[in-house]
């Protein structure tokens, strides 16, 4: 079992907006240097550039088959959460990533991307729950347990795509994202700068922030009709009430070009910010600053690269006022922070540690800054890991890649042409349990999860066989924005019903659980085809007779030979009778045929 060590308090008033990239090219700035780019309010010019990164949910656990957005390339994660985009061409001064998935508000990541490099994160994904509903003609207030509240006039709601007015049963989706959160960095849209009224890219120091939709009882999407406003009452945490101006300019998030834009103020009343917003989306309570580009290098003292490292950068004066970005597989990190500023440059393993591997102040004029190669000569944090993979037949595994769990967080190296790999990468403290899984991308297969207590200095895995076990098979589900998830071998995963069966039920249950299972005709199934829905069943839904509000299509993804695998996934909208509630249901899953 991996050890889950406390965690470091961050209190993320402001976050410095840090990305990674890839060395390119063997080209690198020297120590301390200055250099200039495109101007930052550009927004037209492209390069090609590469981005990857974990994708988990509320609970910290990886995402299967969420869509991936990046320029004109479209990608899932994989069982690990994991995505990566290849030289897609993307805004150079707002590259932008945007993340789907069936009962989540879209997750977004902004970078500023370098041509050749790349960018790296993690990303959690927010629920997207039902708050409350109110009517449309009367209208009325939705108010989360946190104290976002959401209030909205009579005769104010429109359908979004027709205009049409609309007088039904209005749900309200909503979620607060502290801005005190450990999480911040990951939960939160695009990397916190914005376009202000005078169309200039800032900086922003955000007091909170809130994510809103509108569905109808169709789930159609809802919006507010021009010329009225609906009112956000934003909590303030008492950690910034004192900080928090009277007045403070309104942001919203816009989605096709990755960044804040301002509109509108909110007023502080006590420990809340109140403003009126004239639709929804993200939107935000920030303080604008001007900011530039900063960049890094980190190595290891036998200069190795220090890939995935935890980068936190602070305002001396207010530590409090912090950022967070993570280095790629070069070690390279780089992203706006404030100009004109002293920092605190911080160095950790991952967000959990208390102590720094490294730290180092520098000062920011205005223009942009890099601090070179840094070399992490701190042996007692700093481990290296190598190995070698082989095949079923005991071959190198030239196409593949190491899977490590360290805490609750995967990491990912790819494997040498030789089918060794050899890494280095920081611990929070020594020992330290991690595990590991070959895969092998050519023939699909994967070792056995190897467990190992590493220490610091170096530590050889041996050799793992990328062997014996396939993709993972799964059964995933969502109910109302609560997300459940059956993994075999640990849960029983399958299907009922053989090649020749006119319908077929997949199926996921431990012990001790109920299951839950997904019923679906097979007629001419084939990959790419529209099964016919029969019925969903799990705990969490009522014993009683069903129904679906629209018709539901059961989507194959994947339709291999008697042995192989079948994928596919619904959702839609139940109606359980007696008593008469609906659910917003989805399911994916991945089971062996037979």
């Amino acid at each position: 079992m991996t050890r889950q060590l406390p965690k470091r308090q961050y209190l993320n008033i402001a976050v410095l907006t840090l990305f990674t990239a890839v060395l390119f090219a063997g080209c690198k700035k020297n120590g301390g240097s200055a250099f200039s780019f495109t101007p930052v309010n550009d927004l037209t010019t492209t390069v090609r550039s590469s981005v990857s990164g974990f994708v988990t949910d509320e609970n910290d656990l990886p995402v299967n088959r969420a869509t991936i957005m990046v320029g004109a390339a479209t990608i899932t994660t994989d069982k690990y959460g994991y995505f990566e985009a290849a030289s897609v061409t993307v805004v150079k001064n707002a590259a932008s990533v945007t993340i789907t998935k069936p009962g989540y508000f879209k997750g977004f990541k902004t970078f500023i991307a370098e041509e050749g490099r790349s960018a790296f994160f993690r990303i959690k994904l927010i629920p997207k729950t039902i708050a409350g509903t109110i009517n449309a003609s009367s209208g009325g207030v939705v108010t989360l347990p946190n104290g976002l509240s959401i209030s909205i006039p009579a005769n104010a709601i429109v359908n979004a795509s027709s205009n049409a007015a609309y007088t039904g049963t209005v749900n309200v989706a909503a979620y607060w994202i502290n801005p005190t959160s450990n999480d911040l960095s990951n939960t939160m849209p695009g990397d916190l700068r914005g376009v202000n009224t005078a169309g200039n890219l800032q900086l922003l120091t955000t007091y909170g922030m809130a994510a809103v939709e509108l569905t109808g009882s169709s789930s159609e999407l809802l919006q507010i009709t021009t010329g009225k406003k609906a009112i956000l009452n934003f909590p303030i945490p008492s950690f910034l009430s004192s900080s928090a101006p009277a007045s403070i300019p309104l942001w919203y998030f816009d989605e096709t070009i990755g960044l804040w834009k301002q509109e509108g103020t909110a007023t502080k009343s006590g420990n809340n910010y109140t403003g009126g917003v004239s639709h929804f989306s993200f939107w935000n309570c920030d303080v604008p600053n001007n900011y530039v580009q900063f960049s890094c290098t980190l190595k290891s003292a036998n200069g190795q690269p220090i890939p995935y490292a935890s980068v936190k950068i602070s305002v001396v004066s207010n530590p409090a006022s912090s950022g967070y970005g993570h280095t790629d597989q070069s070690g390279y990190a780089s992203g706006a922070v404030p100009a004109n500023a002293q920092l605190l440059l911080e160095i950790f393993a991952n967000n959990t540690c208390n102590t720094p591997s490294y730290t180092q102040n520098f000062t920011t004029t205005n223009v942009n800054v890099s601090l070179g190669t840094i070399t992490l000569n701190n042996p007692a944090l700093t481990v290296s890991i190598n190995g070698t993979v082989t095949s079923c037949n005991n071959n190198p595994v030239t196409n593949g890649y190491i899977n490590i769990l360290i805490g609750n967080k995967y990491f990912r190296h790819p494997l040498s042409s030789t089918g060794t790999f050899n890494f280095t990468t920081l611990l929070c403290s020594s020992p330290e349990n991690i595990s590991l899984i070959a895969e092998d991308a050519t023939s699909l297969q994967q070792s056995t999860t190897i467990n190992q207590t590493i220490i610091a200095g170096t530590n050889n895995a041996g050799n793992l066989q990328a062997c014996g076990i396939t993709a993972q098979q799964f059964f995933y589900y969502t109910i109302d924005g609560t997300n459940y998830l059956f993994t075999f071998p640990s849960d029983s995963v399958g299907i009922f019903g053989n090649s020749n069966s006119p319908e077929a039920s997949v199926f996921g249950f431990r012990p001790g659980s109920n299951g839950a299972s997904l019923q679906f005709f097979t007629s001419s199934i084939r990959v790419n085809s529209t099964q016919g829905f029969i019925a969903f069943r799990a705990p969490e839904l009522p014993p009683s007779s069903q129904s679906v509000a629209n018709p539901i299509g059961v989507n194959i993804t994947e339709l291999g030979p008697v042995g192989q695998f079948m994928s596919g996934n619904f959702s839609g909208i139940l109606i359980e009778h007696s008593p008469n509630i609906t659910h917003n249901v989805s399911c994916s899953f991945r089971v062996r045929r037979y």
